[in-house]
């Protein structure tokens, strides 16, 4: 049996439609009516799961963050955390309120504050930014919960992955790993599924996925086809609004679409190269066989000028047989435009 990962009942994993996660994050922007329009959104879409980001802002970050300013922003993370966090009443009524449509609801804490906040109000799982997989020390909190995980590993080593994979198997926690480039957006030629497929090498027994930042569907789509089970993209309701992560969101429309598609690649993958039982009714009209282009008298020889190969595929020696036939002699008189049988031939 495939590893599997459980979350609310829904397995995850490789024998399972791949988990589509819309991430609203921080893309509300600090206000709770527009986070419950997105949850709208994404529910029309059919996500399952709708996840969130906890900032405890003071428990995150010191005061030297206040001079630093990411690549996709003008004023600092400092600023823009604090903006952007829910209060507790706030992301407490927020999870209620995804719940409340039968999706799952999960957030990535920042913070060792956040992970208890998150722990208090019982999440079911817990993901785990890119940021934070080498912070070893927020890892072992997190691990002591026991709920399962979800982790990017943007910007990370298989070496310093492999150090945070020990935390959670020696905590007895089932653990999932997400292959992550972390520019957003990521340009394509940065989404490197080399990488996710080392990630997924490395760690044989974790489910993957990718967790993408890309403009579009199709990263994670090509990602399905090379085995992912989970897919995560940034959501929002409109692109036009404005927030930290809407440039590489998707909307409604986008994420109904990857559901779809995904699950589709999801029936595409395996198979043998061999083929499918439900191809022999074309086997029967498109293959050739072995037939008679003149009339044979008992005891004459095959030679090309009397057999050859044609459809369909009904006779009993096919065309890969035709140079065996040759040379032989017919048991008995054979008329033209007749498809040997092996009891033809002496």
């Amino acid at each position: 049996m495939s590893n599997f990962i459980e979350i609310e009942g829904r397995k995850v994993g490789i024998d399972y439609p791949p988990f589509v996660i819309a991430e609203i994050g921080i893309n509300h922007e600090g206000s709770l009516k527009v986070a419950k329009e997105m949850v709208d959104a994404a529910y029309r879409a059919g996500a399952e799961c709708v996840k969130h980001q906890t900032h405890i802002v003071d428990d995150e970050m010191s005061g030297a963050a206040k001079k630093v300013i990411p690549g996709n922003a003008d004023i600092s993370i400092y600023e823009i955390m604090k903006r952007c966090a829910l209060n507790e009443d706030d992301e407490i009524e927020l999870k209620e309120y995804v719940e409340s449509k039968g999706m799952i609801f999960i957030s990535t804490p920042f913070s060792r504050a956040a992970s208890e906040r998150l722990e208090k109000m019982n999440v079911a799982a817990y993901k785990i930014g890119s940021g934070e997989c080498n912070n070893y020390p927020l890892l072992e909190h997190i691990a002591s919960f026991g709920k399962p995980v979800i982790m990017s590993t943007g910007m990370n080593t298989i070496k310093s992955v492999a150090k945070a994979v020990e935390i959670f198997e020696k905590a007895n926690v089932p653990l999932a790993l997400l292959h992550t480039t972390n520019l957003y957006p990521t340009p394509v030629h940065l989404v490197r599924f080399g990488a996710m497929q080392e990630l997924s090498e490395a760690f044989p027994k974790n489910v993957f996925g990718l967790s993408d930042h890309t403009l579009t569907n199709h990263a994670c789509l090509g990602a399905v086809a090379l085995g992912a089970s989970i897919l995560e993209r940034h959501f929002t309701d409109y692109k036009e609004r404005t927030g930290p992560d809407i440039v590489c969101s998707m909307d409604e429309n986008d994420c109904k679409e990857l559901i779809t598609g995904s699950n589709l690649i999801w029936k595409m993958r395996g198979g043998t190269k061999e083929p499918a039982k439900e191809e022999q009714v074309t086997i029967d009209f498109a293959f050739a066989t072995v037939v008679t282009i003149n009339s044979i008298k008992k005891g004459e020889t095959f030679t090309k000028e009397n057999i050859w190969v044609k459809r369909p595929g009904t006779g009993d020696i096919l065309a890969e047989s035709y140079n065996d036939v040759l040379g032989k002699k017919a048991v008995d008189n054979i008329e033209k435009d007749t498809h040997l049988n092996w009891s033809n031939i002496e």
